[in-house]
Parts: structure tokens; C-alpha cells; sequence
């Protein structure tokens, strides 16, 4: 068995390994609601591409549960893409949507702690082993290829967990936006761990981990937001590929989960009426922190260029994110009205004061 998965994963990493380069173009390249132009600064768009925190599939690290796979090759393409979503939502959290990596320098204590949110480790917050877990309460088995709006639900429990990054996930039900749970999200103090879900305490090591050690933040907690969309029924209606386009020119952007059937990637901008993607299907060996608390982070970046779909191609069933981490709840609300969502009427129904506002989209 071990020789069949080795010999797939090999086969994956070929694959992945054949990147296409940018065409010559006038047309602009919008990566996460950043402009960049080929013909002037194709630099600087190759550079914001490999700041991304790239997770993909790995082997050799301890089995999920104790007893189950040490490598997610073949199933774990849809929990990285997640991974990648909400690493990128604590840079912007942290180190700013401007911070920017190159290889062998020195980067702030902030990024180092944020990636070992994501390694391989059953007490690490975000870890594959966490997410797996958490999946059985979403009726997937460990070992299950998971969709974007399971993933979502699972990442929308674990931060209940994560004191540290203190964030507020709000997962969209029935394409609609309630702007007064958002607020409540936002601005009530965060629940201690001995009072969250029944389920804490199979995860208390992960909350160890991810401490806040100033005790639970209080007040504002910034938003990640995530609306899991179906562009069409079998295949993308064209009639939404503007509007879907335009989510990746927002300030707020932090991409979207996606693809094809059982093959997932994480949508960060677009060229033309192609999407620019990074692809969790390369398989690389488990990179654990050294003592000092540093991670070996040169496989946790992709350095060529990214790869590239036409809209058309993608899968209807997707999940668009963004964040917010102002801090002040009007502009957190208009930012959300002012949103492009693809087939979204954008109408604000209900009055703040009631307790009732909600976006239908």
C-alpha cells in the first residue's frame, strides 16, 4: 500500500511541477486587490504572488488520530486551499497585505508564529490533523475530500479556539449576509474555552499552542467573511464571471476556494478571463519548527509563476472570501453593502436598529 501512495504522490508532484509563464500583455493582472502590469513590473507581481503562504499536500507526519494516514495526498487538496485562504487573512491581520517575503531573509517573529499555526502537528491550531478531526462533525470521515463550504464550517469552529489571532468568522447560510450577527461577531467579547462547544476539549492543545498570553482579547475582532456561492448548475453562467472578476480588485479580497470535482485550488486573482491559482497538489515531506521556534519556510512559498484556468473551466461550487480589520463597525457594514458578489442584488433589507439587518445577495 505504502509503495502505491508513494508512487501517486510522486506522480502529483510531476505534474505540478509543469508552471506556465505570463503571456505578453497590456491587460493588468489583479492579484488580491492589487493592480500589477506584465510589460513594467512583472517583478513585483511574481514577488506578491510568492508571499503567499503555499500549503500543499505532505507525507511522513504523525497519523491523524494516531492510527490514521500520514499523508493527505489524494483527499487534502480542498484543506490546504483553506489553509492558504486563512494564512493569508493573518498576514493581512499582522503583517499588513503590503508585507512581502524574498527568500532568505530574516521575517518578523509574527510570520514565524503564524506559519506554525499550519504545520503538520496534531497541537498546532490550523493543522491538517485539526481540520480532518473537526471534519467528522461535518459528516466527513478523516481521509474525505471536503467541499468549500465544509471547509469554511470547519475553519468557522477552529478559530473559536485560536485566542491569539482572535478572528471572527462568519460563514454565509442561504446567500445572505445577517449584518447584525456580523456585529455581534465582531464586538462581543470572545467566549473563554471552558464555555465553547462540548467539543473544546479535543482541542485543547491546539488552544495551548495559539495562546493569547495578555488572557482573551475584548472588543473589536476582525472579520473574515466567507460566502460559499453556485455560479451556475453544472457549469459557471456567464452572466456572473464580471461580477466574480471583480471580487479579486477589492482591498478586502483574500481570494476564493474552488476548482473542479475533487480537485481544489485557491483562486488569487485573475488575467483576462483566466484565473491565477495556487495548486495544493504537489506532495512534499513534513516540515516540523526548529527549537529556536523557526520554521524552514522555503516549501511553504511558491516561487514561479502560478497557474492559470479559464473562468469557464471552474467548477459553479465556490467560496469567496475577505476580511476586515477596522474598527469601527460602520465601516465594517458598508463595506459589506458595497461589495460586488456575483448575483448579488446588494439589498439591505431590515433596519439596524431592530436587531434584524441582513444583506440578501
Amino acid at each position: 500500500m505504502e509503495s502505491v501512495l508513494s508512487r501517486y504522490e510522486n506522480q502529483i508532484t510531476i505534474l505540478s511541477d509543469y508552471l506556465e509563464e505570463f503571456p505578453e500583455t497590456d491587460e493588468p493582472v489583479w492579484i488580491l486587490g492589487r493592480q500589477h502590469h506584465l510589460n513594467t513590473d512583472k517583478s513585483k507581481l511574481l514577488l506578491d504572488i510568492s508571499a503567499r503562504l503555499w500549503f500543499t499536500y505532505r507525507r511522513k507526519f504523525s497519523p491523524i488520530g494516531g492510527t490514521g494516514p500520514s499523508s493527505d495526498a489524494g483527499w487534502g487538496c480542498m484543506l490546504r486551499c483553506g489553509q492558504m485562504m486563512l494564512a493569508q487573512a493573518l498576514i493581512c491581520r499582522h503583517l499588513g497585505r503590503d508585507w512581502q517575503w524574498e527568500k532568505h531573509k530574516k521575517q518578523p517573529e509574527e510570520y514565524h508564529r503564524i506559519l506554525r499555526c499550519f504545520l503538520d502537528r496534531k497541537d498546532c491550531c490550523y493543522s491538517i490533523h485539526q481540520m480532518a478531526q473537526m471534519g467528522v462533525g461535518e459528516g466527513k470521515s478523516i481521509g474525505e475530500w471536503f467541499g468549500p463550504n465544509t471547509v469554511a464550517q470547519v475553519l468557522k469552529k477552529l478559530a473559536l479556539f485560536d485566542e491569539w489571532n482572535s478572528l471572527a468568522v462568519y460563514v454565509s447560510m442561504d446567500n445572505t449576509v445577517v449584518i447584525e450577527d456580523i456585529k455581534k461577531m465582531c464586538w462581543s467579547p470572545p467566549q473563554s474555552s471552558s464555555a465553547a462547544h462540548g467539543s473544546a476539549h479535543l482541542h485543547r492543545s491546539a488552544l495551548g499552542r495559539n495562546k493569547n498570553t495578555a488572557g482573551f482579547c475584548t472588543g473589536w475582532k476582525p472579520l473574515l467573511l466567507i460566502i460559499p456561492l453556485r455560479l451556475g448548475i453544472n457549469h459557471i453562467n456567464p452572466v456572473y464571471i464580471d461580477a466574480f472578476k471583480e471580487c479579486f480588485k477589492m482591498p478586502q479580497s483574500l481570494g476564493a476556494l474552488g476548482g473542479k470535482p475533487n480537485n481544489a485550488y485557491y483562486f488569487i486573482g485573475f488575467l483576462g478571463n483566466e484565473l491565477i491559482y495556487l495548486d495544493p497538489h504537489t506532495t512534499q515531506s513534513f516540515v516540523d519548527s526548529e527549537e529556536n521556534g523557526m520554521v524552514d519556510d522555503q516549501s511553504f512559498h511558491c516561487q514561479q509563476a502560478p497557474h492559470r484556468m479559464k473562468i469557464m473551466n471552474l467548477d459553479p461550487s465556490v467560496a469567496l472570501k475577505s476580511s476586515s480589520i477596522r474598527h469601527k463597525n460602520t465601516v465594517v457594514v458598508e463595506e459589506i453593502k458595497s461589495d460586488s458578489v456575483p448575483g448579488s442584488s446588494g439589498r439591505v433589507m431590515g433596519d439596524w436598529r431592530s436587531g434584524h439587518t441582513f444583506l440578501k445577495l
